[in-house]
Order: C-alpha cells, then sequence, then structure tokens
C-alpha cells in the first residue's frame, strides 16, 4: 500500500457534553493546546501532509484558527462546510472524503490518538478491505465512558461483523481512527440511499456485511475520547506523558499554535 498522505478531520458537531468547559469543541484546549491542533499534529506524525477539516457548529471561529495551525504544524490544510451540523457525522465524512482522491486517514476532532496507534494503523492495515478500523480490545478502559463508545465485534480474522453503540457482547471498542478507501463515503451513500439515517457506523455496517471492514488492534496505544470534563481531566492529567515528543518539540510549553483562539 502506497503511504497515506492525506488526512480527513471531523469538526462538525456542537460537542454539547463538554460545554461546562468550553462552547466550541474543537478549540477546547488540553495541556495549552486545541484538540483540533493536536488532531492535525498527530495526523502529521503518521505522515500526513494535508488534511480536510468539515466544519459546522462555531465554523467561522474554528476556520479562522486554521491559519496559525497549518503554519505550525506544516501541513496544508483545507476546510468544507457542512449545512446541517446536526445531521449524522457520515454526511462530514461524504462531504470531506469528496475532497480526497484516495486513500485517508479518518479521525474525529475530539480523539486524542498517540503516534504509535496512528502509525500502527497504516502499517497494518488489510491490504484489501475497504476501510480499517483501529481498535481496543481493554473493554474495561478506565479512559472508555461504556456509554457513549462505539462497539465492535470482530470474526477470527479480525473483520468487523458488527458495530454500533451499545452493542451486546462486543469484542473491542471503536478508537475513532480510520484508514478509508473511497468505498466508506460510497458506503454511506448507499446507507443514506436505503433510508438509514447515515451515521458513520451505517456506511461501517454496510462494508461488515460486505466483508470489507477489518480492524488493527492497538495493543497498549494510548487514546482518549475528550467528550465531557471528566474526561478532558483525564486527557491533562495523561498527555503529558503519552504525547512527549510534542513537549519536546515545545508545542505544549508554548501553548500551541492557536494560542490566540478562545477555548
Amino acid at each position: 500500500m502506497p503511504p497515506v498522505t492525506d488526512g480527513l478531520i471531523i469538526a462538525a458537531g456542537m460537542g454539547s457534553r463538554l460545554r461546562a468547559l468550553s462552547d466550541c469543541k474543537p478549540l477546547t484546549r488540553v495541556c495549552g493546546i486545541s484538540l483540533l491542533e493536536l488532531a492535525v499534529r498527530q495526523l502529521a506524525g503518521a505522515g500526513v501532509r494535508r488534511v480536510v477539516v468539515v466544519t459546522g457548529y462555531q465554523a467561522d471561529r474554528i476556520e479562522a484558527a486554521i491559519p496559525a495551525i497549518a503554519a505550525g504544524s506544516g501541513v496544508a490544510i483545507e476546510t468544507v462546510r457542512v449545512p446541517d451540523w446536526t445531521r449524522p457525522n457520515g454526511l462530514s465524512v461524504r462531504a470531506g472524503a469528496a475532497r480526497i482522491a484516495g486513500n485517508y486517514l479518518l479521525v474525529m476532532a475530539d480523539h486524542i490518538l498517540s503516534g504509535d496507534l496512528l502509525r500502527q494503523l497504516t502499517a497494518e492495515s488489510a491490504m484489501d478491505a475497504g476501510v480499517t478500523l483501529a481498535v481496543d480490545r481493554n473493554l474495561g478502559s478506565p479512559l472508555v465512558d461504556p456509554d457513549d463508545a462505539t462497539f465492535v465485534r470482530v470474526d477470527a480474522n479480525g473483520m468487523i461483523r458488527a458495530i454500533g453503540k451499545h452493542l451486546p457482547d462486543p469484542d473491542a471498542i471503536d478508537c475513532g481512527a480510520f484508514l478509508a478507501t473511497p468505498e466508506l463515503a460510497r458506503a454511506i451513500g448507499e446507507a443514506i440511499d436505503a433510508g438509514l439515517p447515515g451515521s458513520l457506523s451505517d456506511g461501517m455496517q454496510l462494508l461488515a456485511d460486505r466483508g470489507r471492514a477489518a480492524t488493527v488492534d492497538i495493543g497498549n496505544a494510548w487514546w482518549i475520547d475528550v467528550d465531557d470534563p471528566k474526561s478532558h481531566a483525564q486527557a491533562e492529567q495523561a498527555l503529558p506523558m503519552s504525547m512527549a515528543h510534542l513537549f519536546t518539540a515545545g508545542l505544549m510549553r508554548d501553548g500551541g499554535a492557536d494560542r490566540s483562539a478562545a477555548a
């Protein structure tokens, strides 16, 4: 598989569970740097050189922060807005994927992922799959909110059988990091045409039903979904150790490229 140099970040939703700390979730700071910049830096560390950011809620504020993030990270960033950010996240994936010709790393703006996780995803992804999802088999992780997580059942070959929230008898947790081919956006479109809401999981399940959705087990790699004040506090405590390379680069110490943006 050729190197993946395109990334897609979904940053369109309101993030209501984090509003006690911030009224703009992608610009919420963890250890002095916004979640959005962390997402860009993580993708850059995995070899991505161009990122598409999908915006919706508070789009003007997020887009205003982009030039400084791009300059500080050395990554080319473009944005695309979804007209109705209240619709399922699969619509955001389709909007962003329309700007990307080939394969891409897909992440959520509120997920912090170790560099090892993303590098492992690109290195171990199935050669013949429409999408490969990073999964955590530690179902009891204290960093995971079981009421909000998306769960996965896999077969003996690591292919997804079922995916969704409140999934009975899961084998693993969706980490929110995907190596996607153009098949993913097409599958979301097919799910919508079939009368489904159009969530990312709808498209993933369609590919799973076709045997086209693979997984990579992240092992002990670190990640967290920063979705509420509790997970934000956990991220602030764990991030310095888990993302030490960012400290080495001086990024955290200096407050990130977007330090002028309000959190």
